[in-house]
């Protein structure tokens, strides 16, 4: 794939960059492994204050910043502006609560294990690499970046093709907030390269935001290569009404939900499972609440989503819905490819979906919502769970005992009740199933790329 900047919004190519060489990857991993003991001799108070410069650095360039994201992949301003801001509040996360993380535990008493002493420290790797994708251009490097760093660690960064100036972005912001030179790196190369690069012994681990394929790739060369590999590879999320939910409220959160980030979000709803006794007036404030978000220049003020990041990621989206169509889908909204430069698609709602059509069972990555009407919340939730993916779910009930039913029974990474999905700075982000495995963010996040280990004394 080629590594350029198209313009969403128009489709034209603004810059190519050329992939790095042989010899210039080869500088980049001699690099990050000569930081690696700089690193790991650094003090927690060291890395907390260069994570808090780099944050401050991102602030003060926010306007870049969130243009970038703007040209690179369609983001609305406002949803950019938003997302660069949540980065550089994430590392003021890390700085402060990174070293709480990993402080040293004593399990078990020292004298039950024969020994006057012994407790579990935890160290960093080494040199991790990161896979990253296009929708979240900032957010999905900061939450892999910010733990990885202030654990000691290294960082190489492999981004999606279509964000090439992004990555140079965050490729030097770590160096100028006065990390070691090293510490952190962006390779500019193509998709295959990437698992090629778990060859080498100086890349201790992977992390890799992605589709199924790409993570399975991925997993395949770090498992041959003994390496620790972390794996988020998208959903198709649920969303459940119950009788007793605020309709209202739960149908426009339906509707952002579907529409953020035009569609193109891992833990956003795209299956929405909605009781028989609430289901004709809920469809119907859906479809409203659907068809009154405006799509449009990504640059104004009030555009509620953009055109979608790529062609390809606009050909995917239509051709499910088509595939849908073609046997017998009911259409109740968009649905249709429009006219006009970019790679704009409309809200598109559909019900009567079945099982012989693709979108029954596949990630559609584009504001195309899937509704079904269901019997009882055991209905419910065998159809929610009846998915390969497993990654986040939202379900919307007054009732207390049929939350907890629901956060108990639904096999997915996480459960939001009354609210839409997101990740937060301290609770563990990640899926199950072909979701993908290991956690980010919080505890669980910093912890995936340490090595835990036992410090015995007799």
């Amino acid at each position: 794939m080629t590594i350029a900047t198209i313009d969403p919004t128009t489709g034209e190519l603004v810059r190519e960059f050329a992939p790095h060489t042989a010899a210039e990857v080869e500088r980049i991993l001699s690099t990050a492994e000569a930081a690696n003991a700089l690193m790991a001799r650094t003090t927690f108070a060291q890395r907390a204050e260069w994570m808090r410069r780099a944050a401050d650095l991102l602030d003060a360039e926010l306007e870049h910043a969130a243009g970038l994201a703007v040209r690179e992949m369609g983001k609305t301003i406002a949803t950019a502006t938003y997302e660069v801001t949540k980065s550089a509040n994430g590392m003021r996360w890390y700085a402060d609560h990174a070293e709480a993380y990993l402080a040293a535990e004593e399990p078990v008493p020292a004298a039950s294990v024969g020994a006057s002493s012994a407790r579990v420290v935890f160290q960093p790797l080494g040199t991790v690499l990161a896979v990253m994708p296009w929708n979240y251009p900032f957010w999905q490097v900061i939450r892999f970046a910010a733990p990885a760093l202030m654990a000691g660690n290294t960082g190489l960064l492999k981004h999606a093709s279509s964000v090439p100036q992004t990555a140079l972005y965050l490729g030097e912001l770590f160096l100028r907030a006065g990390f070691p030179e090293g510490a952190f790196q962006t390779l500019l190369l193509e998709g295959a390269a990437a698992s090629a690069l778990l060859e080498d012994r100086r890349i201790r681990a992977v992390t890799l935001t992605g589709s199924v394929g790409a993570g399975s790739a991925v997993a395949a060369a770090a498992g041959r290569n003994i390496k620790k590999s972390v794996l988020e590879l998208g959903g198709t999320d649920a969303f459940v009404v119950m009788p007793s939910a605020d309709v209202a409220r739960s149908a426009r959160f339906a509707a952002l939900s579907r529409t953020q980030n035009s569609g193109q979000s891992c833990i956003c709803a795209k299956r929405f499972f909605v009781h028989a006794d609430v289901y004709d007036q809920w469809l119907d404030a859906f479809i409203a609440e659907m068809g009154e978000i405006s799509t449009g220049d990504p640059m104004v003020d009030g555009t509620g989503f953009g055109p979608m990041a790529t062609a390809q990621v606009r050909a995917d989206a239509h051709e499910l819905v088509e595939d849908a169509m073609a046997k017998g889908v009911t259409v109740r909204l968009g649905g249709v490819l429009p006219e006009g430069p970019g790679w704009f698609y409309p809200a598109t709602v559909l019900t009567e979906v079945t099982p012989e059509m693709r979108i029954f069972r596949e990630e559609c990555f584009g504001p195309v919502a899937c509704v079904y009407r269901v019997a009882s919340i055991d209905e419910a939730i065998e159809r929610a769970n009846d998915s390969d993916f497993g990654l986040a779910a939202g379900v919307w009930s007054a009732d207390p005992d049929e939350i907890d039913r629901l956060q108990t029974e639904l096999d997915f990474g996480s459960v939001f009740a009354n609210g839409n999905s997101a990740s937060f700075f301290g609770l563990p982000f990640g899926g199950v199933k072909d979701s993908g495995y290991g956690r980010e963010l919080g505890s669980f996040g910093i912890r995936e790329f340490v090595n835990a280990k036992t410090v015995w004394t007799a």
